[in-house]
């Protein structure tokens, strides 16, 4: 299946498809230097299926995690590129989760001003969300995506049978964004998770995850309006990621966590019935006063008020514009 996305400067193709992997060299142009980037927790045989179809591979592999995003690990990228001699004409290759894309598309946004970048994600999460819209970043002083840039891909990559090495864990860590994106804008889907199996429905789950993804990012590519619903429940998701004490926690975990306030009473209690069912966490402990200040960093602030995501009925959502103290007051209650 191809699904093309349109941007402002021309636009890139999605293929979803089992066992696209290990046949790349079809869609992508690797007649050239490739930096294939990926990380310790990626399986080697995905980034080695891509070296072994591009002319001039390179594989740089930095420790996974959340903790590698940082400006160092970008340095090392940058420095592989130039130890090479990679030139404009050349390409990134991203072959891994979110982590990965995002410090593989930052260099390549960055690197000579811009050269090619390709994403192959192969976690659910990475697959139904970050892969795509052409969002790049790295943390910074303690703050999630503080610095960053929108540079859409070339192509995207998506092949489901990169799911079969991934933990139960990670699979519903990943199947938490494509819930939001349910609650949000597809009653239809939010059925797969309340009534259904969303794991055997995978395919169709990441198929309806990226339709909808695709029709914001095409009306709004840089997050100027609509966009903002893809940050249904991330406000909190990234303070709680940012707090001590939370690292045990996944980024789809803590977008979980973060989505219970954020709905009606009778949303929540459903919410929070589809949590319990993907094993995903549904309290959890921390300060609140260092949530709250985290918040403040949010790039949803203006002044002193923040726009949140609120879902009042399943499959519609409203943009709020509320005063910070507000905010305080419903993360406070619930």
């Amino acid at each position: 299946m191809i699904i093309p996305v349109k941007t402002s400067v021309g636009g890139y193709q999605i293929v979803l498809e089992r066992g696209a992997v290990t046949d790349v060299s079809k869609y992508l142009d690797l007649n050239r230097k490739c930096l294939i980037v990926t990380d310790s927790g990626v399986p080697t045989q995905y980034s080695e299926a891509v070296a072994n179809v591009c002319k001039e591979p390179t594989v740089f592999t930095f420790p996974m995690g959340e903790a590698s995003k940082n400006i160092d690990t970008y340095s090392e990228i940058l420095k592989k590129l130039v130890e090479n001699d990679f030139t404009r004409t050349d390409c990134i290759i991203a072959v891994g989760g979110g982590v990965v894309g995002d410090m593989a598309g930052f260099a390549a946004a960055t690197f000579m001003r811009g050269i090619d970048f390709y994403n192959i994600p192969t976690t659910v999460l990475s697959q139904v969300d970050s892969s795509i819209g052409g969002k790049t970043a790295i943390d910074f002083c303690g703050i999630k995506n503080i610095v960053g840039a929108f540079y859409p891909p070339k192509a995207v990559i998506i092949d489901p049978d990169t799911l079969d090495t991934l933990p139960p864990r990670q699979i519903s860590n990943g199947l938490a964004e494509a819930l939001k994106m349910s609650l949000t804008s597809d009653t239809e889907l939010f059925g797969i998770f309340e009534n259904g199996n969303p794991i055997a429905e995978i395919d169709t789950v990441i198929e309806k995850s990226l339709y909808i993804k695709k029709a914001v990012v095409e009306q709004d590519e840089k997050e100027s309006g609509l966009r903002k619903i893809l940050n249904f429940g991330h406000t909190l998701a990234h303070a709680y990621e940012s707090i001590g004490g939370m690292s045990e926690y996944y980024h789809g975990e803590c977008v979980g966590l973060g989505m219970i306030p954020m709905c009606s009473e009778e949303v929540r209690a459903r919410l929070i019935m589809v949590l319990k069912k993907l094993d995903l966490p549904t309290s959890f402990s921390a300060d609140k006063q260092s949530v709250i200040s985290f918040c403040r960093h949010d790039k949803k602030m203006s002044g002193n008020s923040i726009t949140v995501v609120f879902v009042d009925k399943v499959g519609k959502y409203e943009l709020k514009k509320i005063d910070f103290q507000e905010f305080q007051r419903i993360v406070s209650e619930v």
